[in-house]
């Protein structure tokens, strides 16, 4: 279902992938499964560097939740005995200090309108309609484009009929689409536990960590639906999927986790050399202001006068 507030933005993703399209098939073919995937994951890229900011303001969260262990730990030490007015301090004191434990799920929720939109342009053209500024001619190049020999357009519940008429074996597409599903679910559940692990890392006393252990077994279920979305649309959800844990990795790996000793000190552990570390270096220490040179002492050694000033004689 289509939804009319929402044209723009399917008419500024089409207008996205027409360009992007047209950029490729100077080199590859119009109709090449190959153009396709790549103009659908480049589309992605450039949608995840969009959102970037949103994930360093996450980040930058995470960071200030660090910097509040210690007093987070004097918390639980005080209302030790009391859990409900412990989390309630807790979650005050992450206000107060402008840290926001639920601030990764921005770049999720910006990503939707994005999906919503792919969503509808990859139907329209699996429909066969040349909608949303698309032309004729880009509807049916993506109608005719195979990724691993199903059809772009194709879902996991597309008749038999209909996909032969894309020119594809049912069989082949069926099996390269639970494939992807397989991939798209092992993907978010990846994605899912990695961000949970550190939430719970940084606030063990989170009062919603049971609702998220839930969600991260849950979270590989939704890709279920995803049978019912067609092959570009889970190529789009893979690739962000990747790009997400890859980013994310990159992040934790230059920012490990402080360490908290019983008696509060906080220590923070050196940046563990994974592929994304060796690759662009480990975050630079800040830089130390050079203590300025001591005032050098000049004694005022009195003059040597003449013996005959000494003495208040005069010289005859």
């Amino acid at each position: 279902m289509e939804l009319p507030f929402l044209n723009w933005l399917y008419t500024a993703v089409a207008w996205v992938i027409t360009h992007i399209h047209a950029g490729y098939s100077t080199f590859i073919p119009s109709s090449s499964g190959l153009n396709w995937a790549l103009t659908i994951i480049t589309l992605t890229v450039l949608m995840r560097l969009l959102i970037f900011p949103l994930f360093m303001k996450q980040m930058r969260s995470s960071r200030k939740m660090q910097e509040l262990a210690p007093k987070v730990q004097e918390l639980r030490k005080k209302y030790k005995n009391d859990k409900q007015r412990m989390n309630q301090e807790v979650m005050r004191l992450y206000q107060e200090g402008g840290a926001n434990p639920l601030g990764g799920c921005l770049p999720i929720v910006a990503q939707f309108p994005i999906f919503i939109s792919m969503f509808t342009v990859l139907r329209a053209i699996a429909e066969d309609r040349a909608v949303f500024g698309m032309s004729k001619e880009l509807v049916e190049s993506a109608r005719q484009a195979h990724v691993f020999g199903a059809p772009l357009p194709a879902t996991f519940f597309t008749s038999a009929a209909d996909i032969e008429q894309f020119g594809a074996d049912p069989l082949i597409t069926k099996i390269v689409l639970a494939l992807f599903v397989a991939v798209s679910s092992l993907t978010t559940f990846l994605t899912v536990r990695q961000s949970v692990k550190r939430s719970m890392a940084q606030m063990p006393d989170n009062p919603m960590a049971q609702q998220q252990k839930i969600l991260m077994y849950i979270s590989p279920l939704f890709a279920v639906f995803s049978l019912n979305f067609q092959l570009g649309l889970i190529l789009y959800w893979v690739t962000t999927n990747l790009w997400t844990l890859g980013q994310q990795h990159w992040f934790y790996s230059r920012h490990p986790m402080p360490v908290v000793d019983e008696k509060g000190n906080v220590t923070t552990p050196e940046p563990t050399n994974g592929i994304f570390t060796r690759l662009v270096g480990k975050p630079k220490a800040a830089e130390q202001p050079e203590p300025a040179p001591a005032p050098k002492i000049v004694r005022q050694q009195p003059t040597r006068q003449p013996r005959s000033k000494r003495t208040g004689s005069k010289k005859s």
